[in-house]
């Protein structure tokens, strides 16, 4: 809870700070890796922080927690720490590190704001990063309490590769070692650990998208200007060894008998396909609405698996969107106007940016409460700062 002291100062504030953010962040992160050069091995993206996804994602978190403590005073914005807490636990974030952040972020909100800034915004501002740092420090150490081991990386040998569609491939892997394993959601993720050519390492979250359980297989896109599919496409072989985190993700399949609703697009289906699994294992009655989006029909990358399991289950459909004609598909960009959707329908979402505020804005304009809508993001969130 935000103090009375400091509320008036942070809601004075918190235009011009939000106002600032996006350019005190990438000061900070000059800053913390002029220190830490080690935090960019196997930590850090390096292509993130080209792009400024990192900084917009880091600004955004920032801003709308601040913002949600001003206006709803005595709560905490718990989808947002829950998500953020989730995609550290991924990869392995300390307690410490937050006291590291802490320095060299308010380093930069000292030298950008220099000619405004006193004691007692420094003060009340600290008072927010720590609510927030202390907030997810909580709820890591109950996601890590809650593996099946203690450690942050595992040894995983690559059992298969098999092309997924156009462009995409799915690593099938088995445990190297003796480590127990923490079984998997629908809809969770791993991080995934390899050496790039220059020898740094570099970390990528991959939803499952098989089974869920103590099996592991994940389905990624070819990026040939990325950094980490490119090695897993076209370096790591079968029989190789990757380093791999636990699941994490709290987009999983919510317990109860409505209606599902798995809206995709592109490689965005492995999430909404590893819940449509779950639910053709379990032989679910529930009302199941598939509804996916692609480019062509050869670049579906689950297409196979998601189809079977849809005539697995007696209450699903599948709908189909291309741009692209084809046999038995419609023509386009998906819209839920085109859809009749399910009363008391769960929504899980996943895909591009633009994609996902869209079918979002129409599912709540369908009727779909917000509480009701669960979305996944590939990468730095930047759904908040946008």
């Amino acid at each position: 809870m935000l103090s009375d002291k400091s509320r008036p100062v942070i809601e004075a504030t918190l235009p011009l700070v939000g106002s600032r953010i996006g350019s005190i962040t990438p000061n900070f992160y000059a800053r913390l890796f002029a220190a830490h050069p080690e935090l960019m091995d196997g930590l850090f993206s390096r292509s993130n922080q080209r792009s400024g996804n990192q900084q917009q994602a880091l600004a955004g978190s920032i801003a709308a927690f601040a913002t949600h403590l001003v206006n709803n005073p005595g709560t905490m914005p718990e989808t947002v720490l829950s998500r953020i807490a989730h995609r550290h636990a991924s990869l392995g974030i300390t307690q410490p590190q937050y006291q590291v952040v802490y320095e060299h972020l308010f380093g930069a909100i000292a030298e950008d704001l220099a000619e405004v800034i006193t004691p007692e915004i420094a003060e009340a501002w600290t008072e927010v990063y720590w609510l927030m740092a202390d907030a997810l420090i909580k709820l890591e150490k109950g996601l890590y309490a809650a593996q099946a081991n203690d450690r942050m990386w595992m040894p995983w040998r690559v059992a298969a590769k098999t092309p997924a569609g156009t462009g995409s491939m799915t690593f099938t892997l088995e445990p190297a070692d003796d480590t127990p394993v923490t079984p998997a959601l629908p809809g969770q993720y791993v991080s995934v650990k390899v050496a790039l050519p220059d020898g740094l390492r570099q970390v990528r979250q991959y939803s499952l998208s098989g089974d869920a359980g103590t099996s592991r297989s994940f389905t990624t896109k070819l990026d040939d200007g990325g950094e980490v599919s490119p090695v897993l496409h076209n370096t790591v072989q079968v029989g190789d060894v990757v380093e791999i985190s636990n699941p994490y993700g709290e987009i999983t399949l919510k317990e109860g008998d409505g209606p599902v609703v798995l809206a995709s697009a592109g490689i965005g289906c492995t999430p909404t396909a590893s819940i449509l699994r779950s639910l053709a294992e379990s032989g679910s009655d529930r009302q199941v609405l598939v509804l996916h989006a692609e480019s062509t029909l050869d670049s579906w990358a689950l297409r196979s698996q998601m189809t079977d399991d849809v005539e697995r289950l007696d209450g699903a459909e599948l709908q189909l969107w291309l741009e692209k004609p084809a046999a038995g598909a419609k023509e386009g960009f998906m819209s839920l106007r085109e859809v009749d959707l399910p009363a008391d329908a769960s929504l899980y979402l996943c895909g591009p940016l633009p994609f996902m505020k869209n079918i979002r804005n129409e599912a709540i304009n369908a009727g779909i409460p917000a509480t009701k809508i669960h979305y996944e993001v590939f990468g730095p969130d930047i759904w908040l700062a946008s």
